[in-house]
Parts: structure tokens; C-alpha cells; sequence
């Protein structure tokens, strides 16, 4: 169960945000632009696929079909990580909108990630359900630790660009010092006395 709530919480946060309004879907298209070779499918049929994919895993999880489920989950996310890493050896700097907002580049990192996600479904596919009795604060448990693991991966990329140094050498803004007129009947700090 847990391991069911975390491939499904990612899958259904990354198919959401990449349709949540016309312009994340149309930054999620020129991501896939930004990866694919150019001997490769058209970008928005491809853009589309990749999404009802991404959709069909939570349904296949949730209705039961866990097996075909985890199946698709892996090839999506070998797929990415393929995907990824010919972007990377072409020299290309595309945003990772994986998750919709995110406007990270594309690095290791997310092939990494993605790898790890693969395993973890991969784990999933072989393991199946436990054999023995079902105890329901165990389940509980395993839900919870799914869907708070899922959560975190989908904010994966905000998480690591806080530890990220700066790296364009510029300082920090300043806040703008603000200076106010002298008040009425002060001048060079002497004070007038009005007759």
C-alpha cells in the first residue's frame, strides 16, 4: 500500500499540474520540445500521451490493476530518464516541468530521481500483496508514509534550490534605504521658529 500511494500520489500530482490551465500545458509542450531529438514524434501528440500515461497509473493503482499499473510506471519513468539523459548529452538546458511550476533545469538529479521511482515500482511489480493477514495499523502507516513520500518528491526540485549556492556572482538585493523630506520648518537640522 505504501509503495501504491507514493507511485500514485506522484503520477496524479504530475498529471494535474501539467493540465492545471492552457499555459502550464503549454510550458510542459516546450519542455518536451526541449528533449526530444529532432528525428522524434511530434511534440503535442507526444505531450498528450505522456500525460493520459501519467493519468492512466493512478487509475490502474487505484482500480485494483496494480500489476499493469507498476508495469506502466516503470516504462514512463525509464522513458524520462532516457529522455533526460540524451537532452543532457546534447548539450540541452531545458526546464524540468515535471511537476508543472517548476522552473529548474533538467540535471542528474531528476534522472536519478526518476531511476529511484523506477526501483521503488519495480519493487511494487515484484512484491505484489502480502501474503499473510493485512493488519490495519499497519496499513495505515504505509498509506501515510506513501502519500507523504509522494508529496515530497513532487516538491523535489523547490527543495533542492534552497540549498543551491548562487551561482551568477550577484549579490543579494538591497532593500532600498529610504530617505524623507525634512518636515516643514526644518532646514540644514536648525529649526524655525514661525512668528
Amino acid at each position: 500500500m505504501g509503495i501504491r500511494c507514493l507511485i500514485g500520489t506522484v503520477f496524479i500530482v504530475s498529471s494535474i499540474s501539467k493540465v492545471a490551465g492552457r499555459s502550464a500545458f503549454g510550458q510542459f509542450v516546450a519542455s518536451v520540445r526541449g528533449l526530444r531529438p529532432p528525428t522524434a514524434l511530434p511534440v503535442v501528440p507526444t505531450a498528450v500521451v505522456v500525460v493520459a500515461a501519467e493519468f492512466a497509473v493512478c487509475a490502474l493503482l487505484c482500480a485494483n490493476l496494480v500489476v499493469v499499473g507498476y508495469a506502466l510506471a516503470v516504462a514512463l519513468l525509464v522513458g524520462f530518464s532516457v529522455a533526460i539523459a540524451g537532452a543532457l548529452a546534447r548539450g540541452v538546458r531545458a526546464s524540468c516541468r515535471c511537476f508543472g511550476s517548476s522552473g529548474a533545469l533538467l540535471g542528474r538529479h531528476h534522472i536519478a530521481r526518476n531511476a529511484g521511482l523506477a526501483l521503488v515500482a519495480a519493487c511494487g511489480l515484484v512484491v505484489g500483496h502480502p501474503a499473510g493477514g493485512v493488519q490495519p495499523g499497519g496499513v495505515v502507516l504505509a498509506v501515510l508514509a506513501g502519500l507523504i513520500l509522494g508529496g515530497l518528491v513532487a516538491v523535489l526540485d523547490d527543495i533542492v534550490d534552497l540549498f543551491r549556492p548562487l551561482t551568477d556572482g550577484a549579490a543579494p538585493p538591497r532593500r532600498a534605504s529610504v530617505t524623507t523630506p525634512p518636515a516643514a520648518g526644518v532646514e540644514s537640522g536648525q529649526i524655525v521658529k514661525s512668528q
